[in-house]
């Protein structure tokens, strides 16, 4: 079996394909777990990073990395046509600009988002076989009047950015393809995911990492909101598990809405710098400061989104439970912090 990534160079494409790689098989078109061959990252950018760590891979699964635009039709074709050669791939389609860039560049995020989605839903239609894919979707898809609390899938979808415009969009797309058995789509709506390592990104959510991410760096945070604000996140080591989990569900167990919300804890800045400050003080870490620096702009695009998610539906289906916060800082900190980074 070949997977194919899109978004594979971003964080949680690259970790997806370490998981991968270690779990070695996936449940193919015949409901059998299938070995995996080769494992597909498309990405229109590949740090030096993602590219070493690419080339030290061993020789038991070929790790591949396609320099593709999904806003390029032909490129999106070929790379699924590289996949799909024999049977019918594994997808994980995670690629998209994100909220804020969307925000801005309207006609770019039309061309991402919504046409590459489209391009690539296409290309397996008329590929061999039945392919499963896993589409990451997002809480931005809910928003207006008819947002509740906590948000669930069947909570109408009223989003209130163009970001999640196209997240709305690809839902229904999976759920339409499926339904005409062209493939066997799955949707994960994902809360806000912590925490990335790096620098940050023109997401509107990006503070949500930066907050734990900059004061254990050792470095100062710039807050763009309220710090008795609410929001949900989910660690980066449970999304990669749900995407796996949702990709190995049963088709028995899925109906025809084939969106499913994940789970997600509910905090405020104030709760999750409360358990930063206890984590570190167990790890021996000596805190950059967090200093508010407030928004409007980033304000107003979070205040449109939920502030809570029922994931019931997902966890019925084998979606993990979430860790709790203290263990998503310490996965952080011994995933991507040495010793010789920590400030004692």
């Amino acid at each position: 079996m070949k997977v194919l990534i899109t978004g594979g160079g971003g964080f949680l494409g690259s970790q997806l394909a370490r998981q991968l790689l270690e779990r070695k098989t996936l449940i193919g078109s015949s409901g059998e777990p299938e070995p995996i061959d080769e494992i597909c990252l498309l990405d229109s950018h590949f740090s030096p990073a993602v590219e070493e760590w690419a080339k030290q891979q061993g020789q038991a699964i070929d790790l591949t990395l396609l320099n593709r635009d999904l806003a390029d039709r032909e490129a999106v074709f070929a790379a699924v046509e590289h996949v799909a050669s024999s049977s019918a791939p594994a997808v994980f389609h995670l690629a998209a600009m994100v909220s804020g860039e969307c925000e801005q560049r309207f006609e770019d995020a039309i061309a991402v988002n919504l046409d590459g989605t489209r391009h690539l839903l296409e290309a397996l239609r008329l590929g061999p076989g039945y392919p499963r894919i896993v589409f990451a979707s997002s809480v931005a898809a809910f928003g207006g009047e008819a947002m509740t609390d906590p948000v669930a899938d069947r909570t109408k979808q009223t989003p209130q950015t163009t970001y999640g415009m196209t997240k709305v969009i690809g839902e229904l797309m999976i759920n339409d393809y499926s339904r005409k058995g062209f493939l066997d789509g799955r949707s994960a709506r994902l809360p806000t995911i912590i925490i990335r390592p790096g620098k940050p990104n023109a997401a509107a959510s990006s503070w949500a990492s930066g907050m734990f991410r900059e004061p254990l760096n050792g470095e100062t945070c710039y807050l763009p909101v309220h710090r008795d604000q609410l929001h949900p996140v989910l660690g980066y080591r449970d999304v990669v598990d749900s995407f796996i989990a949702l990709h190995e569900a049963s088709p028995d167990l899925l109906t025809e809405d084939r969106g499913f919300g994940l789970p997600s804890h509910r905090v405020s800045v104030n709760e999750a710098l409360t358990v930063l400050e206890q984590v570190a003080a167990e790890k021996e870490i000596s805190l950059g400061m967090v200093l508010d620096d407030f928004d409007p702009v980033i304000q107003a695009i979070v205040d449109s989104w939920p502030t809570a998610t029922d994931g019931s539906r997902a966890l019925r289906v084998g979606v993990p439970q979430p860790k709790s916060l203290a263990n998503i800082i310490r996965d952080y900190i011994a995933d991507f912090l040495s010793d010789s980074d920590l400030n004692c």
